[in-house]
């Protein structure tokens, strides 16, 4: 098996583990972050009604404009507290938090700490 494909391999196990768990309803739906080499987006879903309540990223407009690169630890900070802000708009406080088979460390900290210190709860 060539590198790449283990390493996709080992992704999915990983991302059905955390998604075994991870299960979004009204009263707390779930936040998922998707990463790739140049940019991040996180979104607020609830899976009752297969709906995203709230989305960031950073190929937003908002965040466009004030990120040079997409894909450092500003960037997703910078979407994390864009996250949260949105998210207070509609009325959410409380979500699961599904780090999508990524590990908890870099991007994905830093925009869990950013939604957090904007006023999300997980």
């Amino acid at each position: 098996m060539d590198a790449n494909r283990k390493k996709n391999l080992l992704h999915a196990r990983r991302k059905k583990r955390v998604r075994k768990r991870a299960f979004g309803t009204a009263e707390r739906p779930r936040m998922t972050i998707f990463r790739s080499l140049k940019n991040i987006y996180a979104q607020i879903i609830d899976d009752h009604e297969g709906r995203t309540l709230v989305a960031a990223s950073t190929r937003d407009k908002g965040v466009r404009e004030t990120v040079t690169y997409g894909g450092n630890k500003a960037a997703a900070a910078t979407v994390g507290a864009r996250l949260a802000e949105l998210a207070k708009q509609k009325g959410i406080e409380k979500v699961t938090f599904d780090r999508n088979g990524y590990k908890y460390h870099g991007r994905v900290k830093e925009l869990a700490d950013a939604a957090r210190k904007g006023g999300l709860m997980f």
